[in-house]
C-alpha cells in the first residue's frame, strides 16, 4: 500500500517544480515566450489546486482504488503528451491534463493510505508518504536538470510513463477498494468549489505577469472568493454537501489546513529560489547545485517518518508549532548572511535547520487533518487538505517572484542576491504565520475527547 500510493505521490509531487530547470531548453526547441514558459509550469498546478476536491468527491461515489488507477494512467498519457508536443501551446495543453491526472492520484492515495492503518499506526504511514512526496518537491529543479542535461527535456516526462503504466495492474489487483459515504453527487457543490478556486488561483497565477492592482487580477481575486462564500452557504444547507461544514467545528482540521498553507507556501516559494541561487549567484552546475542541497533534501526521508510517528504519541501540536518555528529561523538565518560569495559550508545549518523544520511540520499536519473526521469522511478531508497544499505553493512562489521582481533580477550575481534575500525572507515570515495557525490546534488530550464526540456525531447524522 505505502509503495504504490507513494508511487503515485512521488510523481505527481515532482512534475510541480521538475520542468522549472529544463525552460531555457523548452524556450529555445518550442520557440516559446516568457509569459508561455510561465504557463508550463502553471497550467500544472492550477489543474492540479482546482481539481482536489472535486476528484476526492468523486472517489467517494465511484471507488477511491479505481479513480487513483484512473488518474495514474491519464496523468501517464498526458506525460507522454508532452514529451510529444510538437509546439508550446501543445505543451501547456498536455501540462493542465497532467494536473488534473495529479488531482486524482493525490487524495485519493492519501485516503487509501489513511483507511488501510489503524489510528495508532497512521501518523507513520503518512510520515513515510510525506518523506517520499516532500522529497520528490525538493529534488525536483535537480532531477530536472540532470534529466536535461543529460538526455533532453522530453526526458522529464517520458520516465512517468513506465512507472504508471506499471503501477496500474497491481493498483487494481493489490489495494483494497474503498468508498466514501453512499450519497448523492452534490454537482452544484462541485461547479462552486471548483469555479471559486479557479478564480482565485488564476488571481494568484497571473498578478505577477498582468499586475496586482490590474482588472483582470482583482476581478479574479474578488469572484473567485465570491463563489467560495456562495459554495460555503450551499454546503451549509444541501441536503447530501460534498463538504460537511460541520468538519470545521475541529480546530484540528481548521488549524492543520491552515497550517499545511502556510508549510507548503514557504517551502514552494524557497524551492523555487534555492537551485537557482546556487547556480546564478554563486556559479554551481545544475548537478553541483543538487548535491549541494542534499543537506536540505535529505531531511525530508530522514525526519518524516519520525515526527509522523511522534504524532501518534505526542500529538500534531508541538510538531507543527516546533517545526514551522525551525522552518522559519533556517529560511531567515540564510536570508541574512546570503551574498554572492558566501561559502558553502556556512549554508549547512540553516539548510539543515530548515529542511528539519518542515519535514517535522507536513506529515503532523495531514495527520490532524485526516484524524479528525469519520473514517468514511477521510476522502473528503485528504481533498481538502490538498488541495490547500496546492493553493499554499501558489501562493508562496506568486509572492516570492513578486517581492525577487521588485528588488534584484538576474543581470548579475549581485542583483540576484539582492531578490533573493527578501523573497526568501518573505517565505520564513509564511512559516512563521503556519506557526501560529498551528497554536490553534488543541491540546492533544482535548482533541481526542472532541473528535470522539464529533465522529459520534456524524455516525448519527
Amino acid at each position: 500500500m505505502l509503495a504504490l500510493t507513494g508511487v503515485g505521490g512521488l510523481m505527481a509531487a515532482l512534475d510541480t517544480l521538475v520542468v522549472s530547470t529544463a525552460l531555457s531548453t523548452i524556450r529555445l526547441h518550442l520557440h516559446a515566450s516568457v509569459e508561455q514558459l510561465e504557463w508550463t509550469v502553471n497550467a500544472y498546478n492550477l489543474s492540479f489546486a482546482v481539481l482536489l476536491i472535486t476528484a476526492a468527491a468523486l472517489g467517494d461515489r465511484f471507488g477511491r482504488r479505481n479513480l487513483y488507477a484512473t488518474g495514474l494512467g491519464l496523468f501517464a498519457a498526458a506525460s507522454a503528451a508532452c514529451a510529444l508536443a510538437p509546439d508550446i501551446g501543445w505543451l501547456i495543453a498536455a501540462r493542465t491534463v497532467q494536473g488534473a491526472g495529479a488531482a486524482l492520484i493525490v487524495p485519493l492515495g492519501l485516503a487509501l493510505l489513511s483507511e488501510a492503518f489503524p489510528a495508532e499506526r497512521r501518523g507513520a504511514a503518512i510520515g513515510i508518504f510525506s518523506a517520499i512526496t516532500g522529497l520528490a518537491v525538493a529534488s525536483g529543479p535537480l532531477v530536472g536538470g540532470a534529466v536535461v542535461q543529460g538526455l533532453d527535456w522530453e526526458w522529464i516526462f517520458w520516465v512517468n510513463v513506465p512507472i504508471g503504466l506499471v503501477a496500474i495492474p497491481f493498483v487494481l489487483t493489490r489495494m483494497r477498494e474503498s468508498h466514501g459515504p453512499q450519497a448523492g453527487l452534490d454537482i452544484r457543490g462541485l461547479a462552486l468549489v471548483t469555479l471559486g478556486a479557479l478564480g482565485v488561483v488564476w488571481g494568484l497565477v497571473r498578478g505577477n505577469q498582468a499586475g496586482w492592482g490590474s482588472a483582470e487580477v482583482l476581478a479574479s481575486l474578488v469572484l473567485g472568493v465570491l463563489v467560495l462564500v456562495g459554495f460555503v452557504a450551499w454546503e451549509l444547507r444541501a441536503p447530501e454537501p460534498m463538504l460537511p461544514m460541520r468538519f470545521f467545528r475541529s480546530r484540528a482540521f481548521s488549524a492543520g489546513n491552515a497550517a499545511i498553507f502556510f508549510t507548503f507556501a514557504s517551502l514552494f516559494g524557497t524551492v523555487f529560489f534555492y537551485a537557482q541561487m546556487l547556480q546564478t549567484a554563486l556559479g554551481y552546475g545544475p548537478l553541483g547545485a543538487g548535491l549541494r542541497l542534499l543537506p536540505y533534501t535529505a531531511t525530508f526521508m530522514s525526519v518524516a517518518p519520525v515526527a509522523g510517528a511522534l504524532a501518534d504519541r505526542v500529538g500534531e501540536r508541538p510538531l507543527l508549532v516546533g517545526g514551522l518555528t525551525l522552518q522559519a529561523a533556517g529560511i531567515g538565518w540564510l536570508a541574512l548572511i546570503i551574498t554572492p560569495n558566501l561559502a558553502y559550508p556556512r549554508m549547512l545549518a540553516p539548510f539543515i535547520i530548515a529542511g528539519v523544520g518542515v519535514s517535522m511540520a507536513i506529515p503532523a499536519a495531514q495527520n490532524s487533518v485526516v484524524g479528525s473526521v469519520a473514517s468514511e469522511a477521510i476522502g473528503k478531508a485528504a481533498g481538502v487538505n490538498s488541495m490547500m497544499r496546492e493553493l499554499g505553493g501558489v501562493f508562496g512562489i506568486a509572492v516570492a517572484v513578486a517581492v525577487f521582481a521588485g528588488a534584484g533580477g538576474y543581470a548579475t550575481a549581485q542583483a540576484f542576491v539582492d531578490g533573493f534575500a527578501p523573497a526568501i525572507g518573505v517565505s520564513a515570515g509564511l512559516a512563521l504565520a503556519g506557526a501560529l495557525a498551528a497554536l490553534a490546534m488543541p491540546r492533544r488530550r482535548a482533541r481526542t475527547v472532541a473528535e470522539h464526540q464529533l465522529h459520534t456525531q456524524e455516525a448519527t447524522q
